[in-house]
């Protein structure tokens, strides 16, 4: 019988830079599989992806990946690839040369270092532009490279800064497929992104930050729950569309309701989602058509406007 799966978890877990606050008082349990990490800039996310990597440590609480405190580096290390969104190649070296001594560090050989390099950077598709220097890359290949580099050794958890930021279509979507074959294998894929549309897309796990907070976690769909004080809306397509507001408007739970140019639409705000079925239940049952009803709200574009002031 298999024990409960890993988990990277926070236990009260606070940052300070001085007088400066970096997290304050994070509790999560982070299991396997993609999670996000989602927030403005100086939310949060990088001081929790530091945490986690060992790069700093906590003023107080607890945090364990996968059973190890980052506070053993040689252990972690063998566990854990971070990537971060800034350049860390020294000056002059090649793709090659920046991959490989990462696994020169973390204790492998030299022939193995320079064997796992190689089939990482083919991973990513930097094969052909290993034997260039870093300083010479664009964007998007500095991009993979440090991706390279944070798979090399085969890490049971992968820590990245906005990995897809500067990728083209093709890459991007080749990235993503590379973090799903991680985390179909049981594995951690952590990430912050303001790409909210593929947060939306590839993610188990969201995570909402701001201000050194957690403002809410899970599935999106159960984080929507969770924000009880926020309308949800939905895009109603119905016939008598006019008709059908007022009967709305009477309902207490009702709080906006506005009629389409076409006059067969209608979005509306909700603050109780289950009596808004029924209410749509009662309205066809009365002999009005409703041909179609669609979440207006359920996706991460939505949720960081509601949750985080709308700030990108």
């Amino acid at each position: 019988m298999s024990g409960p799966a890993p988990e990277v978890v926070f236990d009260d877990v606070s940052k300070f830079y001085g007088e400066v606050l970096g997290v304050n008082r994070v509790t999560l349990r982070i299991p396997p599989g993609i999670t996000s990490l989602v927030g403005p800039n100086g939310s949060g996310k990088t001081t929790l992806m530091n945490l986690m990597a060992g790069l700093i440590h906590a003023d107080r609480g607890v945090l364990t990946v996968r059973g190890l405190s980052p506070r053993a580096p040689e252990q972690l290390m063998r566990v854990l690839g971070y990537a971060t969104q800034y350049d860390a190649a020294p000056r002059g070296a090649t793709g090659m040369d920046f991959v490989t001594t990462g696994l020169l560090l973390a204790g492998f050989p030299a022939g193995e270092a320079r064997a796992r390099a190689g089939r990482a950077l083919e991973r990513v598709r930097m094969q052909e532009a290993a034997p260039r220097k870093v300083a010479s890359y664009s964007k998007g290949m500095r991009q993979r490279v440090r991706l390279a580099q944070a798979i090399a050794h085969d890490p049971e958890v992968l820590v990245l800064d906005e990995p897809l930021n500067g990728l083209d279509p093709l890459v991007r979507a080749e990235t993503i497929a590379l973090f799903r074959e991680f985390a179909a294998m049981g594995r951690h894929v952590i990430l912050s992104s303001h790409v909210l549309q593929e947060v939306d897309i590839i993610s188990d796990q969201v995570i909402l930050i701001a201000n050194g907070m957690i403002i809410a976690e899970g599935q999106i769909r159960s984080v929507r729950e969770e924000i009880h004080e926020h309308p949800s809306q939905y895009m109603i397509r119905c016939r008598e569309a006019s008709r059908v507001a007022s009967l709305l408007f009477e309902m207490e739970h009702i709080t906006q309701v506005q009629i389409q140019d076409d006059r067969l639409g209608l979005l509306v705000m909700t603050r109780n989602r289950r009596e808004f079925s029924r209410a749509l239940t009662r309205i066809s049952l009365a002999g009005h058509l409703v041909e179609s009803v669609v979440p207006a709200d359920e996706n991460m574009g939505a949720l960081y406007e509601y949750l985080i002031g709308g700030e990108r």
